[in-house]
C-alpha cells in the first residue's frame, strides 16, 4: 500500500505501519483506523481495496509529510527572525525547552565522545 509516495510495510500491523508517515504517531494511527472502521491488528496486505481507499482519503485530509515539515521549519524561522529566547536557542544549537546544559545535551551541542573529566592532569614521572 502506498500513501503520498511512501510505501506502508505489508508485514507490520497497520497501527505501526502508518507511523512511517511523518506526522502520524501511534495515537493518530489508531484514530485513523477507528474512523475507517479497520481493526488495528490488520496488516496492509490483508486490506480490501475499498478500506485502503478509505484510509487514504482520511490521511489526505491531514497535514503530514512535506506540508507539516514546511510548517515546522517556518515556525522555527519565525522564532529566529523575531529573536525571541527560543529562536536564539535554535540559532545557537542549544536545547530550547529548558533542559540543563552544564552536563548532558551532548547530542544537541556536538562533541558526543567528549566528557568533562575531573580537572586533574596526569603527572608524567620520569
Amino acid at each position: 500500500m502506498r500513501i503520498l509516495g511512501i510505501t506502508i510495510p505489508d508485514d507490520k500491523r497497520l497501527e505501526i505501519g502508518l507511523t512511517t508517515l511523518f506526522g502520524i504517531g501511534r495515537s493518530r494511527a489508531k484514530k485513523i483506523l477507528d474512523e475507517a472502521k479497520v481493526d488495528w491488528g490488520t496488516t496492509a496486505k490483508d486490506l480490501s481495496e475499498e478500506k485502503e481507499n478509505e484510509i487514504k482519503k482520511i490521511i489526505e485530509r491531514l497535514k503530514i509529510e512535506g506540508d507539516l515539515k514546511r510548517e515546522v521549519s517556518g515556525n522555527i524561522k519565525r522564532l529566529k527572525d523575531i529573536k525571541c529566547y527560543r529562536g536564539i536557542r535554535h540559532m545557537r544549537s542549544l536545547p530550547t525547552r529548558g533542559q540543563r546544559t552544564k552536563t548532558n545535551s551532548r547530542t544537541r551541542r556536538g562533541n558526543v565522545r567528549k566528557t568533562m573529566g575531573t580537572g586533574r592532569r596526569a603527572v608524567d614521572k620520569k
